[in-house]
């Protein structure tokens, strides 16, 4: 997808961040992805070998360069996680697959990354409490799965209540929103639950999945935020992570629409924000 360029070329040519500021990530073992997936899903993914039906279910079209894709994502959320921890705040260009479960992919998403990172810091024993806040405008239904029976992850997930998925799981707190919500109700909603979630979790680590699908003209939204609304919500996810001492690893997670200047500039703004933050604490 040519977004993932355009984001990169953008943050460079707005001076958000320079060259050196970039890490190129590699692609993982598999044996990582398997902390998540099956060996016979990740296998037949990687090997073209999946089911039609299972392929339609993802909803991409299946080429080796998808594959590679896919794979050095997952390494970028990894490589981001590692740095949030050394650094206090990063943010990959990609990720954000949320919709994909252990034994198959779906809504777009083939690896979850956010789970893939998170098991692999678990087992490093790099973190011992993960809380993931997943503000894309769809249920983190494959996170919330994953973690369905494991303590150390807390899955929130605050999303449209009548969009995909149309099954959805049970996050360790979602919070259902209305169709059309507007900039103010919104940043309200999330001001009630985020200050308190981290005083309870009191995480090692937050891995925050920043979809901009909540945005007005966003064709698979249903919400109604606005470039600002969505600025002022990175704004208010970083400061209110970062003023408590938690480190934040950043995804970009979903965002569809058919004007693409447009949509790689909702996505650049949370690393707009990210860098003003980052600033402002001297991290």
């Amino acid at each position: 997808m040519p977004k993932f360029q355009l984001l990169y070329e953008t943050l460079l040519a707005d001076g958000i961040a320079d060259s050196s500021q970039f890490h190129i990530p590699e692609r993982p073992p598999q044996e990582w992805i398997e902390f998540v997936h099956t060996s016979e899903y990740v296998q037949a993914y990687c090997q073209g070998t999946l089911d039609p039906k299972a392929q339609r279910r993802i909803g991409l079209p299946w080429s080796p360069a998808l594959v590679n894709r896919t794979c050095v994502a997952v390494g970028g959320t990894i490589l981001t996680a590692t740095l949030a921890l050394q650094h206090g705040l990063a943010c990959n260009t990609a990720g954000g697959t949320h919709h994909a479960f252990p034994s198959y992919g779906s809504g777009f998403c083939i690896f979850n990354d956010m789970a893939i990172a998170a098991q692999l810091l678990l087992k490093q024993n790099l973190a011992q409490k993960i809380l993931v806040v997943d503000l894309d405008v769809h249920q983190g239904d494959g996170t919330a799965h994953i973690f369905q029976n494991e303590p150390r992850v807390f899955t929130f997930s605050m999303h449209c209540e009548t969009n995909f998925p149309g099954t959805k799981q049970r996050s360790d707190l979602d919070v259902p929103l209305p169709e059309g919500m507007e900039d103010d109700a919104y940043l309200q909603t999330l001001d009630r639950y985020l200050p308190d979630l981290l005083s309870q979790v009191k995480p090692d680590l937050v891995l925050y999945d920043a979809g901009v699908d909540p945005h007005v003209g966003d064709r698979l939204g249903k919400l109604a935020l606005t470039d600002t609304g969505l600025f002022r919500r990175e704004m208010q996810v970083l400061n209110t992570c970062l003023s408590q001492g938690y480190p934040t690893a950043c995804v970009i997670g979903g965002g569809y629409a058919d004007d693409l200047p447009a949509l790689v500039y909702r996505h650049s703004l949370l690393h707009r924000a990210a860098s003003e933050v980052y600033r402002r604490f001297r991290l």
